[in-house]
């Protein structure tokens, strides 16, 4: 779902072709785990239609899931050896710290950049860089609130290290938090992803960690909004 810019001198359309490109550019599309969350509330709306509270109830809680689970196209920036943000959400930690040990990437400090998403946020997960995925390791855990420092390590997660064209190594970590009960991680270890690219998702409410090879350089701070697969986290060495 990461998108490149249109082509200039590409032809506008007109007509019913131009109403339809305004709604699709408009209305997000929805990820498909979101389906069964849309479609049962909507079942619901259906079967009481004839009583205006159920009716009602069922088409909110679909518009509400639909939110949540939207999965709006991104534009990546076309810079090398940049790291974009894995997720929508608040930039909550700038530091160092060790990775996580099932990643066996050593025992020392890197670069770091943590975002928590809200349930407001989009809640996929988008590669931070283009490379190819060298781990994938979910690891059960607690369900803490996914603000808090002790999140990174304690609670639940899925850990996945990819290597670009370059050499460099970066990991992405998708952390559960205290409503988020279920992570999704469509990677697999081989696949080469783009940089942008759509490859996971998790529920709802949670925290994403960025890891960086030693070196790099943060381009964001505390507190700052970050958008999935735009903004540029860090400059790799």
């Amino acid at each position: 779902m990461a998108r490149r810019p249109t082509p200039l001198g590409t032809p506008q359309p007109t007509g019913l072709a131009h109403v339809a490109d305004l709604v699709r550019t408009t209305i997000p599309p929805l990820h498909p785990a979101g389906l069964p969350f849309v479609l049962g509330p909507l079942a619901v709306a259906a079967l009481g239609r004839r009583r205006p509270w159920i009716r009602r109830s069922g088409l909110l809680a679909a518009g509400a899931c639909a939110a949540f689970f939207r999965h709006p196209h991104r534009v990546p920036p076309n810079r090398p050896n940049v790291v974009v943000s894995p997720a929508d959400g608040e930039v909550a930690l700038v530091d160092n710290a060790v990775p996580p040990a099932e990643l066996d990437m050593g025992d020392q400090p890197v670069p770091r950049v943590s975002i928590f998403l809200s349930v407001l946020d989009v809640h996929v997960q988008r590669s931070p860089v283009a490379g190819e995925v060298l781990r994938v390791v979910h690891r059960p855990g607690k369900f803490l609130s996914a603000d808090l420092a002790e999140a990174s390590e304690d609670n639940e997660r899925n850990s996945m290290l990819l290597r670009t064209d370059s050499g460099h190594e970066v990991a992405v970590v998708q952390i559960a938090g205290l409503i988020a009960r279920r992570i999704v991680c469509d990677a697999e270890v081989g696949d080469r992803l783009p940089i942008g690219d759509t490859y996971g998702l998790i529920r709802f409410g949670s925290r994403v960690d960025t890891y960086f090879p030693a070196g790099s350089t943060p381009m964001v701070e505390r507190g700052q909004r970050a958008v999935g697969a735009e903004t540029v986290l860090a400059q790799l060495p």
